[in-house]
């Protein structure tokens, strides 16, 4: 994984290099590999052009409304994700309960039991999956992102063996979780996403202020 501070240049020229001696194959210009792969990149640039116009046209539409400045102030999510998550939850105060809200989208736990027997606990994956697909892209590119509780908590879940792709996966789902309960907290209490808990401005006598209810909400665990 590159860093954003790493210098990417020479790990680029190096990987470049070892392709070359490796899977990388000489074909010439006008071969049909390097025309299927033409028309691949076509059509991955024309997604991307598709891509970009509903996302204007999504921003353009619900830039006024508070709920979706207050999505957006989220990390890792953007005008789809917002379009997405405002599409199939709806109003969100409707849930009564964070619990609620975490069964609509399928990421609450269950267990199958039958008689005597009793399977492992997992997610239900009972509710609605393109809410619950759209909420963990936005979770995977929160913990890619700097200063944010998404990334500190996938960091806590990966310090024991950071190899375990198990684990990984695992760390990626309560993260998913967690962007759920926030976004849900926010909503109902017309809040923004803040990162922390606390300001970095002291109050007389030293001691930092906490805003409580604000805070809460965003740095939900």
């Amino acid at each position: 994984m590159l860093w954003r501070k790493q210098a990417k240049a020479p790990i680029l020229r190096a990987l470049y290099a070892k392709a070359q001696e490796s899977v990388a194959l000489p074909v010439p210009l006008e071969s049909q590999a390097i025309a299927t792969f033409r028309l691949t990149l076509t059509q991955h640039l024309e997604l991307c052009r598709i891509r970009a116009e509903l996302e204007e046209t999504a921003h353009e539409l619900l830039q006024s409304q508070l709920d979706y400045q207050i999505l957006r102030s989220v990390p890792g999510v953007g005008p789809i994700i917002a379009l997405t998550v405002l599409a199939e939850a709806g109003d969100l105060r409707r849930f009564r309960h964070e619990r609620q809200f975490l069964k609509f989208c399928g990421l609450d736990l269950a267990t199958s039991q039958s008689g005597a027997y009793r399977g492992r606990t997992q997610l239900s994956k009972r509710g609605n999956s393109r809410l619950r697909s759209a909420l963990w892209m936005a979770a995977r590119r929160a913990t890619h992102m700097q200063e944010n509780t998404f990334r500190q908590k996938f960091s806590r879940y990966l310090r024991s063996d950071p190899t375990n792709t198990d684990l990984r996966r695992k760390a990626y789902t309560a993260c998913t979780a967690k962007m759920a309960r926030t976004i849900y907290g926010l909503i109902k209490h017309q809040q923004f996403y803040r990162a922390y808990r606390e300001d970095a401005i002291p109050e007389p006598g030293g001691r930092t202020r906490s805003h409580g209810p604000l805070r809460q909400a965003a740095a939900v665990a």
